[in-house]
This record gives structure tokens, C-alpha cells and sequence, in this order.
């Protein structure tokens, strides 16, 4: 089982949002091109990722297939222009460099947001569809779960998934803070911008549930509120929302709208009531923190969680990238034992057969009583006979000299040839 993969990728390092746009596939349109790929090639094992910032093919082959692949992602996603979108795409031939690759792309290395932990549920997810689809054979098998064990590794022994180092996720991570002690505290979004739509699609991925988005252009804040899981109210509504909620956000800017100390006011008596300023300019009034019960906290505060998350996990890459060596190294020499593992066990069982066929033949003229006994000897004697060219086929695996050995034991015992 030579490591024949290859990988084929385009994302935000290398194509604007457009051409991103182009070649985006959903759920749906990652099945459909897993089963194009089963039907038009000769790929035997293959793995289909995209995300809003990436679009990649990881497939097994002894061919650059690159092209291919991308014509059929253009079919799937119905367009015609293949030379618009074929420059962004990166081959990657080598196959040690896409194992690398994935890794890296796995473990948030390659991330916009180094260590973003979102991208190993959607590797999963797209394991899980190649699996459904009968294109994830041994090799992806092994090499997936090393990357799901590499990420626990990492995980546990290094500061690279502590705290959340963008905006959006800083900003969900202290609304958990700050309403820890509040049974099933409700959010209210108001404004869905950039910001706004990544704090919300983030609350996804948190245990608190009750969050409702507010805009002044009603359906876009219902588009957002349908991703999100959320409810949609309208912007007429917006001050009774603020007297319901316990935490507010705001990424409106504040020439546009303004959340003055008057207003809250006016709102009866709470024992808590959190405001969170993502805007600038700012749209929350600083002054609402001297009213009893309210706390106030704008950009810079969250901005300054991020930072201070981000350089720990910087810090930590040389950590991770040790780890995914070792991993790598492991799953080489896996990757090596498997391209000689056939011709072992082909050895085996024809020394299996002779030691059974001389048996046979002895136990004919032997008293029964020791018959188990005879099969016991025997068994020992071909494990040990067995055991010194496997260790030694083995080790030259590791050295990469399997070759010479194996062509060498395939001829003296006229087995059928592997290929290395």
C-alpha cells in the first residue's frame, strides 16, 4: 500500500472571495463530487473538504489528476469558466507534502485563525462522507485517525487551543463567562454585518441557545437568524427585546444607532443586564455602567482576549509542529510495513501449509495422545523461523531498503510479486 496521495486546494491564501465562491461546495454537492470522482477516475480513495475558506480534494492516484478533478467540480457546480479558477488551485503531487498538508489544514495551522477548532469537525465531516461513500480505504482510514489522535495530543499538551483568538469567538467566550450564573440567559444581536453574522453563527457552537437577532433590514437578520438557529425580531421591537435580554451586542455603528445611559433608564430594574460594543464607532453609551446592575464592555476589551489567546497558540507552533512530526513519522512507517505486509503474509501461509501437510503426514504414525503436542512444536518452530526476516523486513522498511529484501524472499519462495 504505497502513500500515492495527492491534494488539490485552493483557498483563502491564494484566491479572492469570488473565485472562493465559485468552487464552494455544501454538503450536498461534496457527495455528488466524491461520487464523480468514484465514477469518472480511477481514484480509489479520496476525501472532499470545503469550507467558506477553503476547497479541497485529497485523493489517492500515480497520476496528477488535478485537472480532471477540477472539471468535475465545475460540473457540479454548473459553470463553464475552468481556466478562471484553475491558476488558484495548488497542487500538491508529493505525497508527503499532502499528508502534511492535511495535517496542517486539520489542526488550524493553516487557518485565518491559527488553531481554529471548527475546521477538525468539518475534516470529520468529510471523513464521515467519504466513508458513506466507499472512497476512505485503509490508507485514509489510518491516516485520519492519526490526525483525530494528533489533535488530542495537541490539545492536551499544548497551549494552542486555549482561548479564542478572533473577535467573534472572544466575544461568545465572555458571554459564557458573564452569564455562567444565569439559567438559560438570552442574547439579543443587533446588527448583522461581518461581525455580527460571525458572533452569531459562533453562539452554534455554544451551550447557550436563546439568541435573537435584530436589523433594520428585516430579511436580512432573517437569513441570518435561519443559519444561526436563532430568532428573527423586528428593529420596531427592539426596545422591549433590550428589556428581555440579559446580555445585548451591538455592531451597528454608532452614527447609525446609539444605546444611550437615558434609554436603559428607562428599563425596569434588573439585576443584571451585560452590553457588548463590537461597533465603532462605538453605539453603546460608556455612562450605562454607572446605572445599578449593568456592565459595559466595547472592542478593545474583546480585542485584547483575542490578542492575548492568539499569541499563546503562536507560541505554541513549534509544540504542535513536533507533534505532527512525530505523528507523521508514525504514519510512514505504517504506510512502509503495509506495501510488504501482503508478501509476509503470503510467506506465512506457505510455510503454514508445508508444516501442515508434513503434520498430517507424521500424525498418521503417531499415537494420538501427542498429537498435540507435535502441532505445539511445530507452531514454535515456524514462529521462529518466521520471525528474523520479518524483523528484518521491517527494519529495512524503516530504513526505506525494504526493495532488495523483499524482491529477494519473493523469489526464493516464488510468491507473488508486490509492488513497492
Amino acid at each position: 500500500m504505497q502513500n500515492q496521495l495527492k491534494a488539490l486546494s485552493l483557498s483563502y491564501k491564494n484566491a479572492p472571495i469570488a473565485i472562493r465562491e465559485m468552487v464552494s461546495l455544501n454538503e450536498t454537492a461534496c457527495k455528488h463530487l466524491l461520487d464523480k470522482i468514484k465514477t469518472y477516475t480511477n481514484v480509489l480513495e479520496a476525501l472532499v473538504l470545503s469550507t467558506c475558506n477553503r476547497t479541497e480534494v485529497y485523493y489517492t492516484s500515480d497520476k496528477d489528476l488535478s485537472l480532471e478533478i477540477i472539471k468535475l467540480i465545475a460540473i457540479e457546480k454548473g459553470f463553464l469558466a475552468i481556466k478562471k479558477v484553475e491558476p488558484y488551485f495548488q497542487r500538491i503531487l508529493e505525497p508527503e507534502q499532502a499528508v502534511q498538508h492535511l495535517f496542517r489544514v486539520a489542526l488550524g495551522l493553516e487557518s485565518q485563525v491559527v488553531g481554529d477548532f471548527q475546521i477538525l469537525n468539518q475534516v470529520k465531516n468529510a471523513y464521515q462522507w467519504s466513508a458513506d461513500a466507499g472512497m476512505a480505504g485503509p490508507f485514509l482510514h489510518r491516516l485520519l485517525h492519526t490526525v483525530f489522535f494528533t489533535n488530542k495530543r495537541v490539545t492536551n499538551e499544548t497551549a494552542f487551543r486555549d482561548g479564542a483568538a478572533s473577535v467573534s469567538y472572544a466575544t461568545v467566550e465572555l458571554v459564557e463567562e458573564i452569564t455562567q450564573f444565569i439559567k438559560s440567559p438570552r442574547v439579543l444581536m443587533i446588527g448583522v454585518g461581518e461581525m455580527g453574522t460571525n458572533v452569531c453563527l459562533n453562539f452554534q457552537k455554544s451551550k447557550i441557545k436563546d439568541v435573537v437577532v435584530a436589523n433594520r433590514t428585516y430579511h436580512k437578520a432573517a437569513e441570518l437568524a435561519q443559519k444561526a438557529n436563532a430568532r428573527v425580531v423586528s428593529w420596531e421591537n427592539i426596545t422591549a427585546e433590550m428589556q428581555a435580554a440579559d446580555v445585548i451586542i451591538s455592531s451597528v455603528p454608532g452614527d447609525c444607532f446609539f444605546i444611550s445611559k437615558q434609554q436603559v433608564a428607562e428599563l425596569p430594574a434588573s439585576p443584571h443586564k451585560y452590553f457588548i460594543d463590537l461597533s465603532m464607532p462605538r453605539s453603546v453609551d460608556d455612562k450605562l455602567a454607572t446605572l445599578p446592575g449593568v456592565e459595559v464592555y466595547n472592542i478593545d476589551t474583546i480585542k485584547n482576549r483575542a490578542t492575548e489567546a492568539l499569541e499563546q497558540r503562536l507560541a505554541a507552533i513549534p509544540q504542535v509542529n513536533a507533534i505532527i512530526a512525530e505523528a507523521i513519522l508514525e504514519f510512514d512507517n505504517w504506510a512502509r510495513e503495509m506495501v510488504i505486509s501482503p508478501a509476509i503474509q503470503q510467506f506465512k501461509s506457505l510455510l503454514e501449509q508445508i508444516r501442515q501437510q508434513e503434520v498430517n503426514r507424521a500424525l498418521k504414525s503417531i499415537d494420538p495422545a501427542n498429537h498435540q503436542v507435535i502441532e505445539a512444536i511445530t507452531k514454535n518452530i515456524l514462529n521462529k523461523i518466521v520471525k528474523l526476516p520479518v524483523l528484518e523486513l521491517k527494519a529495512a522498511c524503516q530504513r526505506g531498503e525494504s526493495e532488495n529484501l523483499l524482491a529477494g524472499l519473493t523469489a526464493l519462495f516464488n510468491l507473488e510479486k508486490q509492488e513497492v
